[in-house]
């Protein structure tokens, strides 16, 4: 175990009756202090279940579970959740309604009768410091917005200055623009308060723009444990490729010309092909955003649809085969619906990966949901 890591997950495994699959299936992952980790993963995927098994809400039939080098659950010992020194942000707050800012903050600290109520105030006063509510301490949660309640939560769980925060989609609940604001202020505090944390999210933008490391979940399993460049430019499955970055996946067959598809035969190198792909058959992962489109009477790719969204425009462009290719264009000057257009690439940036059905990115199992006992 290294000395570094606060979380070690070493082959969780947990399941909820004899005979079912495994919801969380040999899961192995090391959290540095003071990094932010992102569960990743449709709905069903186990990322729910594995920050149960953290927290101590569940206790896993396989492996092991140590924080702050300490071994807190394995499949013949169970440490409570108060005494695993975890801070808790739930998906709706779970705010007290007759409590105001500061007496919610302070909920979890006047449990600890040792500490002085000097030492609480203090401590209450710097967390609503860190998370910007000065001016609101009196406050009660129905006169705050979305937003501002979300604060007053992570502020109540970084107060007692805990070894690990765990948060269960905590910005699914808020509309866009506040959601996109708050992606930016979450990954700040946390990083001023130097507490590590894993956050479950099924939204990729979030999980790749406030996590310094992604680990992508599919049926219980861990596909990738990366950094979110890694995760985005390097998908370890076809999974990943999928599910991240929502590229296109089109057939290809080996020739001796290169790999030949419905767009054009091209020369992959051994880096670019999976070493899950067997035989002469596969599926080429193609970025949306790695095509660009030049209108040519001679094709028979033609534009199906557009979207305008709002910096760029999305292609949806019907192929001879009557299948669909996505494209994102930043060109200013929009192309009509049924231009015929000729698609050239970024051949460098072309992955294989083995045949499969779209269904895997979108289908799960039901898992629990994470709610505070109350």
């Amino acid at each position: 175990m290294k000395e570094s890591s606060i979380l070690d997950l070493e082959g969780i495994s947990k399941k909820y009756s004899r005979q079912a699959s495994p919801a969380v299936n040999q899961v192995s992952v090391s959290l540095p202090q003071g990094h932010l980790l992102s569960l990743l993963g449709p709905s069903g995927c186990g990322k729910t279940t594995l920050l149960r098994l953290i927290a101590g809400f569940e206790q896993p039939f396989q492996g092991s579970i140590a924080i702050a080098g300490n071994i807190v659950a394995n499949s013949n010992f169970h440490l409570p959740p108060e005494k695993r020194d975890v801070g808790m942000v739930f998906q709706d707050y779970a705010l007290f309604p007759h409590l105001n800012v500061t007496k919610n903050i302070a909920f979890g600290l006047s449990q600890n009768r040792k500490k002085h109520r000097g030492q609480l105030k203090q401590q209450v006063q710097s967390a609503i410091a860190l998370v910007g509510l000065e001016g609101l301490e009196n406050r009660y949660p129905h006169e705050l917005s979305g937003g501002q309640q979300q604060r007053v939560a992570l502020a109540r769980a970084l107060a007692p200055r805990p070894n690990l925060v765990l948060l269960d989609e905590p910005l699914s609940n808020l509309d866009v623009q506040v959601r996109l604001r708050l992606r930016t202020e979450l990954r700040d505090i946390l990083k001023a308060a130097g507490i590590a944390a894993v956050f479950v999210t099924h939204d990729q933008e979030e999980a790749l723009s406030i996590a310094d490391s992604v680990a992508v979940m599919q049926q219980g399993r861990l596909e990738q444990h990366d950094a979110p460049e890694t995760v985005y430019t390097f998908p370890a499955s076809r999974f990943v490729a999928e599910f991240v970055t929502q590229g296109n996946l089109i057939p290809a067959y080996c020739t001796h010309h290169g790999w030949e598809t419905e767009i054009g035969t091209f020369a992959l190198s051994a880096s670019q092909i999976s070493e899950e792909v067997t035989g002469d058959c596969g599926e080429l992962m193609i970025r949306q955003e790695d095509m660009t489109l030049t209108p040519d009477g001679d094709s028979d790719i033609i534009i199906r649809d557009r979207e305008f969204l709002g910096r760029e425009h999305r292609y949806r462009l019907q192929l001879p085969s009557g299948s669909e290719l996505k494209v994102r264009n930043h060109q200013k000057q929009p192309l009509s619906l049924q231009t015929p257009v000729r698609v050239s690439l970024d051949e460098g940036m072309l992955q294989l990966f083995p045949t499969g059905t779209s269904e895997q990115a979108t289908l799960g199992r039901n898992e629990p949901q994470l709610t505070p006992n109350r």
